[in-house]
């Protein structure tokens, strides 16, 4: 059943949804638990991340059915531990606090930057390493699918901070509050029809690309990159279109701790 690259695409979008989900369902609890729950969940997921490293070099050898569904979920598992350590407030950036409102231009920007600058040279350092193991390889699935998920955050971060119509903070942690000071909602920028055109080129190539396929196994592989380009595409769309997104995890997650009333701030 998996050597149909239909299935793959399905396999593609559960995987998105499930991945996303035990991310949060993970920082949620967290957040009702003590603050040591964080890093203890970050501490504990490590071995994740090295299996997503182990399944890239494994799995880059050769290019068979079996390999192109490790190297793609070894790259959510790398990508995934990234996105925990982040949401849990651990690699995050040297600044941690709500930004005041009297700093505008590129003031603004630098200090909503350095809210995730370690993030982001993780997410870079990352993607070299990737990049090394999977370049001149048989294999390159892992690379693609890394890839997309990198530019598309890139410029998700970049239209959240400039201005989008529609921004869900239902699930922002407790150790991030303060990046909702960073975000703008208005009207759309220039930052959002090249972020949508670049991965609606990228959803058309790999289509193109699965069409053209001359073997199973690449036939697949690209339908979990078509995949994941669509849905990279929709998660920008979302941002326009307030459609209820959150429910596709709200209802798996527990329910937020109340914030007592003297403990509340805005920000």
């Amino acid at each position: 059943m998996l050597l149909s690259p239909w299935i793959a695409a399905l396999v593609a979008i559960f995987t998105w949804w499930f991945f996303t989900g035990v991310i949060l369902f993970i920082v949620r609890k967290s957040d009702g638990s003590k603050e040591v729950a964080h890093s203890r969940s970050v501490f504990l997921s490590i071995p994740f991340a090295a299996l997503g490293v182990a399944g890239l070099f494994i799995s880059a050898a050769e290019l068979t059915t079996i390999n192109v569904y490790l190297a793609f979920i070894s790259a959510l598992l790398v990508w995934g531990w990234i996105e925990l350590a982040f949401l849990a407030g651990i690699i995050t950036g040297p600044e941690r606090t709500a930004c005041p409102d009297d700093i505008k231009g590129w003031d603004r920007f630098y200090r909503a930057y350095s809210t995730l600058m370690y993030h982001e040279l993780l997410l870079v350092s990352s993607l070299l390493v990737i990049v090394v193991i999977c370049a001149n390889a048989a294999n390159t699935i892992g690379m693609w699918t890394y890839l997309i998920m990198y530019v598309a955050r890139i410029s998700a971060k970049l239209n959240l901070f400039f201005g989008v119509p529609h921004i869900n903070t239902e699930f922002v942690p407790k150790p991030l509050e303060h990046l909702k000071s960073y975000f703008t909602q208005g009207r759309i920028t220039i930052a959002f029809p090249i972020g949508v055109t670049f991965l609606s080129l990228a959803f058309a190539c790999f289509i193109e690309r699965w069409i053209a396929s001359e073997t199973s196994a690449q036939a697949i592989g690209f339908a979990l990159l078509t995949s994941m380009a669509a849905l990279a595409a929709i998660e920008h769309w979302l941002m326009v279109v307030p459609l209820p997104d959150a429910k596709l995890w709200r209802w798996m997650l527990p329910k937020p701790t109340p914030v007592k009333t003297g403990d509340s701030h805005e920000l």
